[in-house]
């Protein structure tokens, strides 16, 4: 079964757009990894149509606030509909079972010890001067982060956070997250 996690990193936001629509958003990058090739790639703006081929022969998109977030972002600039392919938001996950959103990086340091290596906000700045291999390595990171989560909750059947400075569990209903729901699609690659 082929799983894409990914990440987007924007070149604006929302204050500056005022929108509180992602969609209405500029992507900076989006990156991946791909468990077909166990490769992190990264993709500007104007690099997307690369992207179109690996989505459309995934089984599984895995993200975090991605239903939310990076798939009606992405979606706006695909020539089909990415709501097509199976996703995995980790964040509605444990928000199903806790009842609350947690940032990801609680769950980086419950979960892996780590802590992500700055923040959106921080991207956008990044960006904005230019410093596009900052934003790449971010993102990037974000992406490793997030996959990592992705295979623990897989094998553990939970993940870690600390609330309070107490260490706590959030148990996940994995079962169904690597079973197929679609056929890959086609939009792009000419067959």
């Amino acid at each position: 079964m082929r799983v894409v996690t990914f990440d987007i990193e924007t070149a604006n936001w929302m204050s500056d757009i005022g929108s509180n629509d992602p969609a209405d958003l500029t992507i900076a990058l989006v990156g991946v990894h791909d468990s077909l090739t166990g490769e992190y790639t990264s993709y500007l703006e104007n690099e997307l149509p690369q992207l179109w081929p690996i989505l459309e022969r995934t089984d599984v998109l895995i993200g975090y606030n991605s239903d939310h977030f990076d798939i009606p972002l992405l979606n706006k600039y695909y020539p089909g509909d990415l709501t097509k392919i199976k996703s995995l938001d980790l964040m509605l996950e444990v928000h199903k079972t806790l009842g609350r959103r947690l940032k990801l990086n609680t769950l980086a340091e419950g979960t892996l010890g780590v802590n992500k290596s700055a923040s959106g906000a921080q991207s956008v700045i990044w960006w904005r001067q230019g410093e596009v291999e900052k934003v790449r390595q971010y993102c990037l990171k974000d992406v490793e982060i997030t996959r990592k989560i992705f295979d623990y909750a897989l094998d553990k059947g939970s993940l870690k956070y600390k609330e309070l400075g107490k260490a706590k569990e959030v148990k996940l209903d994995t079962s169904k997250w690597l079973t197929a729901a679609t056929a890959p699609m086609t939009f792009t690659l000419g067959f």
